[in-house]
Parts: C-alpha cells; sequence; structure tokens
C-alpha cells in the first residue's frame, strides 16, 4: 500500500496539472503534438521513455485491484503497450499522428481525463 501511495502522490498532481495544462491549451498542444509525430527521433524518444517509465511502474506496481490503485496499473501497461508500438511501428505512429490532430478535441478529451484521473490519485493518497 506504502508503493501506491508514494507513486499517486507523485503521478497525481502531475496528471492533474498536465491534464488541465491540455484542456485549457488543446490549440497550442494540438498543433505541438501534430509538430511532435512528424519528427522520427522524437517518436523515438517518446517511445523509449514510454517503454521505460511502463516498466518501471509494472515492476513496483503491477496490483489488479478493484479501488484507485488499478490507475496507477493501468497507465502502467498504458506506457509500456505506448512505447513499444512508438518503437516498433515508428512509421505507423507518424501515419497515424496526423489525422489524430486534426481537431483539439482529442488533446481535449484526454486532458480532462487526465486531469479527472490525477484528481482522484491526489485526493485518494492524501486522505491517507
Amino acid at each position: 500500500m506504502q508503493t501506491s501511495i508514494f507513486l499517486a502522490r507523485l503521478m497525481g498532481p502531475v496528471m492533474l496539472v498536465i491534464g488541465l495544462s491540455l484542456a485549457i491549451n488543446s490549440k497550442i498542444y494540438t498543433e505541438m503534438s501534430a509538430e511532435f509525430v512528424a519528427s522520427r527521433p522524437l517518436v523515438y524518444l517518446a517511445g523509449a521513455f514510454a517503454l521505460t517509465l511502463g516498466v518501471s511502474l509494472l515492476l513496483n506496481h503491477n496490483v489488479w485491484v478493484a479501488d484507485w490503485r488499478i490507475i496507477i496499473t493501468l497507465f502502467g501497461w498504458f506506457a509500456t503497450i505506448n512505447g513499444v508500438l512508438r518503437l516498433m511501428f515508428p512509421d505507423w505512429v507518424r501515419r497515424i499522428g496526423p489525422n489524430t490532430f486534426r481537431t483539439e478535441k482529442p488533446v481535449f478529451v484526454s486532458g480532462i481525463v487526465a486531469a479527472v484521473l490525477g484528481a482522484i490519485l491526489c485526493i485518494a493518497s492524501y486522505s491517507h
């Protein structure tokens, strides 16, 4: 439980701030995201970083329970899969990227989801 609380206290505020930033500045981040996926080196670096983050989380927190701790585990799996896809199929990522970022909606929605999940982690971990 201590590991879960530590990770939630670390991830919660970061996800909350990033999520709010994405939602509030969705136009800016939509443009930035389109530029990002157009760059092979950035796709590679993002993949390496995501894979490292995801595997690190899973090594320390692969907890499958029906409460707030599942958010950390699912985030670890999401990051791991995201990293593998970016590293194994960089041209596919670069091909679907521009379609994903034609409008601000995906960035806005992902920002809201991240903010809500971050708030849940903050509330759950800082109330202990």
